[in-house]
């Protein structure tokens, strides 16, 4: 059996991170159905700058006190931990705009999935366990080549205006379809799971929407 993912998803959104562990997990739980994951971008705030702004005052303008951001962070590294990732808040300096590493990720899909998947787990790390800024070009030129890319490329790439409407487009696309919160799986284009689901309904959902087709 054959099924396709889309997941929509924003690589600064740490419930989008858990919700990629969940579904390696799930994805684990059906092995006998050969599944194609294809990601596709979301911004949480595309009205942050392109070159980012400061995290902390961002935080404290959104959620009003450090006492209710320390509260979110300590919930979220308490998920993170049971599925091993390493939440480092403090380290991240820096709230990105995404436009540009959704082009990455773009870019890396046009290749394949396998590639796709592995700049999509980089990000998210590189942003989260490693506070790096994952909107400056340099940071997502050194990712790319990390995951496997030509890291020159990418670099012109980004220096140019290329896919940056292909990518706008989608997000907007999104929103048409009534995605107004991530993640979102998308079975087979057709079947809608919101949120970081648990990999034992993820997987229930794969399995029952493959026996269907």
């Amino acid at each position: 059996m054959t099924l396709s993912i889309d997941v929509v998803s924003d690589v600064v959104c740490p419930w989008c991170f858990i919700g990629q562990k969940k579904l390696d997990l799930a994805l684990g739980m059906v092995p006998d159905i050969d599944v194609t994951l294809n990601w596709r971008p979301y911004q949480l705030d595309p009205t942050i700058p392109r070159e980012g702004t400061d995290r902390q005052a961002y935080m404290l303008a959104k959620f009003g006190s450090q006492t209710k951001i320390d509260q979110i962070h300590a919930r979220i590294e308490s998920i993170g931990q049971e599925l091993g990732i390493a939440f480092d808040f403090a380290a991240i300096k820096v709230a990105a705009n995404t436009l540009d590493a959704h082009r990455l990720i773009r870019w890396a899909g046009a290749t394949g999935p396998e590639l796709q998947g592995r700049v999509v787990r980089n990000l998210f790390s590189a942003y989260f366990e490693q506070g790096r800024d994952i909107g400056d070009p340099q940071v997502l030129a050194d990712l790319a080549g990390s995951s496997g890319m030509d890291a020159a490329v990418v670099s012109a790439l980004l220096a140019a205006p290329s896919d940056i409407e292909a990518v706008q487009q989608e997000i907007a696309t999104a929103t048409t379809m009534g995605i107004t919160g991530v993640p979102c799986f998308l079975l087979d284009g057709r079947y809608a799971l919101m949120g970081a689901q648990e990999p034992e309904i993820l997987a229930d959902a794969i399995r029952q929407v493959a026996e269907q087709r």
